[in-house]
C-alpha cells in the first residue's frame, strides 16, 4: 500500500487527540492564578485556531492574542507604494510573492496598477524570477522581496544564483523583516498582556529555537515552538500551563520533527552574505522598531532596487485608512470583529487593510472560518 500525503498529517489533526488535549488543558487551566493570554505570533497559527475552532475548546481563562507575524500585514503602505513606483518605471517587470498584489497603498495597489497595464507578475517561489530576468534582457526586472526569515534564504539564493549567472537587469528591494524584534517591542510597551508566546514553526526552522532564549530570561515569559496542525497548537497550549503551573520560564520546542535549537546553518549563512540588519524597520500598526529588518549588503548595492531607484521612492510614513484598526489587531489590542467595518466596508474582496487581504492575516481568518464572539 503506497504512502499518501494525508497519511502524513492525519494523526496531528485527530480529533479523538485534540478532545484528549482539550480536557488535560481544561484541568490544568483550574490551577492558574490569573488568565493566561497566549500570543501565537504566526498568522499560520491563528488560521489554525480559526479553522479548528480550538478557541471554543478551551477554558475562558484562555485566550489567544494575534500576533504581528504575518509578513503582508505588516508591510506600512509607504512600502507598498514603492512597490507601485517600481512598477510604473518605463521597462520594468515587477515581481513579488501571492498575497502582495492584493494589499492597498495610499491610493492604489499592485492588483491595480497591473489592470492599468503595468507588468506585474506573481511568483510561488522566488526562484521562478530568473528565467523571468533571462527572457526579457532589456527589461528591469525588480523582485520586491517579502517576508520573515522563513523566505529570506531563498531570497538570498536568487541573488546569489543571479551573480553566478551573470544576471544583469535583475534588482531587488528587499522587505525582510525578523521575528523577535517586535516580540520584545510588544512585551516592553506592555498595552498587550502577554503571558507566553507560542512561537512561529517555520521560522525557527530556518533560525532554531535560540533566537527566543531572551523572552524567558529578560521578561519571564515562556515561548514554546508548535507544529500549525492542531494537534501540534493544543499541545503546545499544554506545555505553556505546565510551565506557568510549575513557575517555569523556558524556550521549549513542541515541533520537534522539525525544529532544533541551532536551526539551518545553511540557510543563516547564505542570508548573511548577501545580507545585514538595518537600523530600523517601520511596522504597519507599531511604528519604528530598531534592528528588526533587513537590507542588502553595501557589496550588492548595484542590484538594491532602493538604491538604484531612489528619484522614485519615497520614505514619508502613510497611515492606515481611518476606519482600519488593523494595526491595533497587530499589537494584540483588539480582535477582528471590534472593527466597524469588518465584514461589511472591509472583505477579502475589498480590503481596506492588510490584515484582510493576507491569506495569514486575523481578519482574513476571523472572517472565513466565524470568531464573532
Amino acid at each position: 500500500m503506497s504512502l499518501q500525503l494525508k497519511d502524513l498529517y492525519d494523526g496531528f489533526r485527530d480529533p479523538d487527540a485534540i478532545k484528549a488535549l482539550a480536557k488535560i488543558i481544561a484541568e490544568d487551566a483550574k490551577k492558574l492564578k490569573e488568565p493566561l493570554n497566549i500570543m501565537e505570533v504566526c498568522g499560520g497559527h491563528t488560521h489554525t485556531i480559526m479553522k479548528y475552532g480550538l478557541k471554543q475548546l478551551l477554558p475562558e481563562n484562555i485566550d489567544f492574542i494575534h500576533g504581528p507575524g504575518c509578513p503582508v500585514c505588516i508591510m506600512p503602505k509607504e512600502r507598498i507604494d514603492h512597490a507601485i513606483a517600481l512598477a510604473n518605471i518605463e521597462g520594468a517587470i515587477l515581481c513579488t510573492l501571492g498575497d502582495m498584489i492584493r494589499v492597498p497603498g495610499s491610493e492604489s495597489s499592485l492588483a491595480k496598477e497591473r489592470a492599468k497595464g503595468c507588468d506585474i507578475r506573481s511568483l510561488y517561489s522566488p526562484m521562478d524570477i530568473l528565467p523571468i530576468a533571462k527572457e526579457n534582457p532589456d527589461k528591469k526586472v525588480i523582485f520586491f522581496a517579502i517576508g520573515f526569515e522563513t523566505t529570506t534564504p531563498m531570497t538570498a539564493a536568487v541573488i546569489l544564483q543571479a551573480k553566478r549567472e551573470g544576471i544583469k537587469n535583475l534588482f531587488v528591494h528587499i522587505n525582510h523583516v525578523l521575528v523577535p524584534p517586535p516580540m520584545h517591542a510588544l512585551l516592553e510597551d506592555g498595552e498587550a498582556k502577554i503571558g507566553a508566546f507560542i512561537g512561529p514553526s517555520h521560522v525557527s526552522v530556518i533560525t532554531g529555537s535560540k533566537i527566543y532564549e531572551p523572552f524567558p530570561e529578560m521578561y519571564g515569559t515562556p515561548v514554546v515552538v508548535s507544529g500549525f496542525e492542531p494537534v501540534d497548537v493544543m499541545h503546545g497550549i499544554s506545555m505553556i500551563l505546565k510551565q506557568k503551573i510549575e513557575g517555569r520560564a523556558e524556550v521549549e520546542v513542541e515541533y520537534e520533527r522539525s525544529v532544533t535549537r541551532e536551526g539551518n546553518l545553511v540557510a543563516q549563512k547564505m542570508i548573511d552574505e548577501v545580507m545585514e540588519v538595518r537600523d530600523h524597520f517601520r511596522w504597519r500598526g507599531i511604528g519604528d522598531i530598531p534592528k528588526s529588518g533587513l537590507k542588502l549588503r553595501e557589496e550588492y548595492a548595484d542590484i538594491d532596487a532602493e538604491k538604484v531607484f531612489a528619484e522614485y521612492l519615497s520614505d514619508t510614513p502613510i497611515d492606515d485608512h481611518k476606519l482600519c484598526i488593523c494595526g491595533t489587531i497587530l499589537k494584540g489590542l483588539a480582535k477582528p470583529y471590534e472593527c466597524q467595518v469588518f465584514g461589511t466596508a472591509c472583505t477579502p474582496n475589498t480590503p481596506l487593510g492588510s490584515c484582510m487581504v493576507s491569506s495569514e492575516g486575523a481578519c482574513n481568518a476571523y472572517y472565513r472560518f466565524g470568531g464573532i464572539e
